[in-house]
């Protein structure tokens, strides 16, 4: 009976030893797993979390590739290109580069009588001696689709050239009559854009001085024709 009561008490202090050696190593493995749940709070779904802001793209202005019409200084006009050609040579020998161009204006209508072609040359040879004969002024056409007709003149203004229908109608003839756009062609120089700074206000005066009438203005570089 003494040898059970001292394996017992043997019994329950190996029992205390082990479970004091036995209580640090389940208080270790505890502090891992509390970090892990820690650890999971921070953790999110990727559907949980906010999406992204999206940066709006910065508006840049487009450059336009087209480049702008070039425009030039244009001085004159003049009637006659010699006059024109001298101020040209003058901006050229001032290192100003600068060429004669031309443009046709229109400048009203004119108005046409005549009468038609013949059968024949000949036919319309005959005719045209009958007018002069009468005194009527007149001409054989020798080009164009009007080509051995006879003209009867060309005249400004509508009620003169009506006057001459009505004297040839009472004589017996069927004259016909055709408007023609009347153009006038007047010259310019032209002054290149690189050089337009050099035609300062200075020079434009001595210019003008030197050629009565002489006016200058800004117009497309290839809006003139050339002569």
């Amino acid at each position: 009976m003494r040898w059970i009561l001292l394996l017992l008490i043997l019994l329950n202090a190996f029992y205390y030893v082990w479970h004091q050696q036995q209580a640090p190593l389940r208080a270790k493995e505890v502090e891992p797993a509390t970090a892990y749940q820690a650890a999971r709070k921070d953790i999110r779904l990727l559907s949980e979390a906010e999406s992204p802001r999206v940066r709006a793209p910065s508006s840049v202005p487009v450059e336009s590739s087209a480049p702008e019409a070039a425009v030039c200084l244009f001085l004159g006009s003049f009637d006659g290109q010699t006059q024109a050609e001298v101020v040209e040579q003058r901006l050229l020998s001032l290192d100003i580069r600068a060429d004669v161009r031309s443009i046709d204006a229109a400048a009203g209508v004119e108005y046409w009588v005549y009468l038609p072609p013949l059968a024949s040359r000949q036919a319309s040879l005959r005719q045209l001696r009958e007018l002069q004969a009468r005194r009527i002024d007149s001409y054989i056409i020798t080009q164009g689709e009007l080509a051995n007709g006879i003209s009867l003149g060309i005249f400004p203004r509508s009620d003169s050239a009506g006057s001459v229908m009505q004297r040839l109608r009472e004589v017996g003839y069927e004259p016909q009559m055709r408007e023609l756009s009347r153009a006038h062609r007047s010259f310019w120089v032209r002054v290149s854009p690189e050089s337009r700074r050099l035609a300062d206000e200075y020079l434009l005066g001595k210019l003008a001085g030197d050629f009565a009438g002489l006016q200058h203005q800004l117009m497309p570089c290839e809006g003139v024709a050339l002569p």
